[in-house]
């Protein structure tokens, strides 16, 4: 060990150089930057310009080929670019399938650390020889991740008998994480300052501060001692719940960068054949994490946000086979925890109240609270069509909405689509880890169980929700009579006031969806004109250019004019 320091990022050998740095850092950017760059170019100039099926037709494909470029950028360079592909391959809700199937076996991919240098950091941090701290400790990783990987391991036999355990699982951090997050995180918030500048994409969510939530979620997952207050807050959260496992804390054991634990493996949840050689029915196994999930985010408001297949187990009772309850969930790796905090679950009251007394425009005041939609949105339109909805099916049950016709839905989304897509809903900041888990309980729960429907895990908890807060709801009531009183004392000024401006002749009347209806017809003739020409210029240019180079060039360059009138007269309208 003689020249080699220490300092709190790990080993001095395993921090990158400044020239890998800045490697780093370029590549992560440059592949930003042309895929923004693609992604720019067919989304948005071709439409614009009458060549929208070029990139209805390619965008398959174009998917494909980002989702399998950006596996193989995130496993060579590992660190913050796994847990990136992790998110995207959890947001099934606004991704393409193409995307989502190619990234979510990525965090299996992950090349572990060669065991001497896991051997320094955990001495290190454990303040002496791994054989004199453990009793035996396996070289071989039962398990890699982005951050840190774990090891089996046995405790000596004086912190077997305090702990009264004998198996332990050793979770190590990986050395120099905490600087490779460091240059990850500068080159996730340079796309970021890029993103934000995107109207289509500024409109939707705040992208600097969705990178600074993700910065302090990985930040706070690398902070082994956090983790194990996480889990030890779980597990008092379940305490009296015996479907509910998880490891105990070898504390003695455990620092910021090296964590003990109890050694719980069991059956994966998701390792169908392996639960039912245990006499395990997977189907029943479904509603129960639903349930445990939904507990977790309606009812404690603290919750696993990582619950990926690798981090649940279903451990079978073998000293009580005969018991009510032959088998519990055990859940591991609480890193990445989150909390739903008061607004949002206020919010989702409102909502949950204006669903069940079909109250078209409180569900969208809901919605505005919960921060989904920008304050400033006109919401008019969409609180009429939210009173369709319930005047459609707003009395039947979520079985009942399973067995009506699918063109009924259909029918509805057709007429309404353009509607909602053209309103600024937004992603809240609190929202990327409630997404995450939603999406990841979703995705576990179907595995098990094929015919499985979310919403019927879903349906006690608002029922719940609305009998806890009855009291709520007086209050509510009490607030909209108050709310309806102050509009019947104003009610008779603003009638007078109406009847004055016809009288004197100042009140115009206006369609403005007809003269948006106009101006856009009209742009859309300028920009199909155009569209005709530069296609016509670049296609003659490039037969041309085969016998007669100068000419060919001429007319390929002559076709930009077109093209910028074409989304010059598109920009206009915006």
């Amino acid at each position: 060990m003689t020249g080699v320091s220490l300092d709190r990022r790990g080993t001095a050998d395993s921090l990158p150089g400044v020239g890998a740095t800045r490697a780093r850092y370029r590549r992560i950017v440059r592949f930003a930057a042309w895929h923004l760059a693609v992604t720019w170019w067919f989304e948005l100039v071709l439409p614009r310009i009458g060549l929208g099926r070029i990139a209805e037709r390619t965008r398959t494909r174009r998917m494909l080929r980002f989702a399998r470029r950006f596996r193989v950028l995130a496993v060579d360079l590992g660190g913050l670019m796994i847990k990136v592909g992790q998110f995207l391959s959890s947001r099934l809700d606004v991704l393409p399938p193409e995307i989502t199937a190619e990234l979510e076996g990525l965090q299996d991919e992950v090349p572990p650390v060669p065991f001497p240098a896991i051997r320094i950091l955990a001495e290190a941090e454990l303040g002496g020889p791994l054989e004199t701290v453990f009793a035996s400790i396996e070289e071989s990783p039962i398990a890699a991740a982005s951050f840190g990987q774990a090891h089996r391991a046995q405790l000596r036999a004086l912190d077997a008998a305090d702990t009264g355990l004998a198996d332990v699982v050793v979770k190590v951090q990986r050395p120099g994480i905490d600087a490779i997050i460091d240059i990850d995180l500068a080159a996730l918030r340079k796309v970021g300052g890029w993103l934000s500048r995107v109207r289509i994409v500024s409109s939707r969510a705040d992208v600097p501060a969705l990178v600074e939530e993700f910065a302090q979620i990985s930040l706070m997952e690398i902070d082994y001692l956090r983790e194990a207050q996480n889990l030890e807050r779980f597990a008092s959260d379940f305490d009296e719940n015996d479907r509910v496992g998880v490891p105990e804390v070898v504390w003695e054991r455990s620092t910021r960068r090296v964590l003990t634990l109890e050694d719980v493996t069991a059956i994966k949840i998701t390792d169908t054949a392996a639960l039912a050689a245990a006499g395990i029915d997977p189907a029943q196994v479904a509603p129960v994490f639903a349930s445990v999930m939904f507990d977790q985010m309606f009812t404690n408001g603290f919750f696993h946000a990582d619950p990926h297949p690798g981090n649940i187990f279903v451990t079978p009772d073998r000293q009580n086979p005969g018991a009510p309850t032959t088998w519990k969930l055990t859940f591991i790796d609480f890193g990445m925890m989150g909390e739903v905090p008061p607004s949002t679950r206020d919010g989702l009251r409102k909502l949950l109240i204006a669903a069940a007394t079909r109250d078209g425009k409180g569900l969208v005041a809901a919605i505005k609270d919960v921060g989904v939609l920008v304050p400033s949105a006109d919401t008019g339109e969409l609180e009429r069509a939210m009173t369709h909805l319930f005047a459609r099916f707003g009395g039947m049950g979520f079985a009942e909405l399973r067995e009506v016709d699918p063109k009924e839905f259909l029918d509805f989304a057709v007429e309404f689509g353009d509607l909602v897509r053209s309103l600024p809903f937004q992603l809240p900041e609190n929202f990327l880890l409630i997404i995450r888990a939603m999406s990841l309980t979703s995705g576990v729960a179907s595995s098990l169980d094929p015919r499985f429907n979310l919403w019927d895990s879903v349906e006690p908890y608002a029922a719940q929700l609305l009998r806890d807060e009855r009291g709520n709801i007086v209050q509510d009531v009490a607030q909209q009579a108050l709310t309806a009183a102050s509009v019947a004392v104003r009610l008779p000024q603003r009638i007078d006031g109406l009847i004055t401006r016809v009288e004197d002749g100042s009140l115009t009347v206006a369609n403005p969806r007809l003269e948006q209806r106009l101006t856009r017809l009209d742009r859309t003739a300028q920009r199909s004109a155009s569209a005709l020409v530069f296609a016509a210029l670049l296609i003659a240019g490039s037969v041309v250019r085969a016998d007669d180079t100068g000419l060919g060039n001429v007319l390929m360059l002559a076709s930009a004019l077109p093209l910028l009138h074409g989304l010059w007269a598109g920009r206009r309208g915006l």
